[in-house]
C-alpha cells in the first residue's frame, strides 16, 4: 500500500487502509472513502496544492496532509 499522495495523476487505485484520527475519518467516510473503494487521481495541484480525487461519480479535492493518510492498492 502507498498513500493516496504518492498516486500519479490518471492512475486508478482501491482505498486499504485510512490512518487518520476519529473525527477525519468520519468526514472522509461521509465524502465516500471507505476501504475497498475504488478511486481515480484526476491532478495534482502544482507547488503543494490540493489533489482532485474521484470516486465513482463524486469528485473530491483533498488537502495533501488528509492525502498521507489514505493508504490505497494500486
Amino acid at each position: 500500500m502507498i498513500p493516496l499522495l504518492q498516486l500519479a495523476s490518471g492512475a486508478d487505485a482501491t482505498v486499504g487502509a485510512i490512518h487518520a484520527d476519529a473525527a477525519l475519518r468520519l468526514r472522509l467516510t461521509a465524502m465516500g472513502f471507505r476501504i475497498g473503494q475504488r478511486i481515480r487521481m484526476v491532478r495534482k495541484g502544482v507547488f503543494a496544492g490540493p489533489l482532485h480525487v474521484r470516486l465513482g461519480t463524486t469528485d473530491v479535492i483533498l488537502r495533501r496532509g488528509q492525502a498521507r493518510q489514505i493508504h490505497v492498492v494500486c
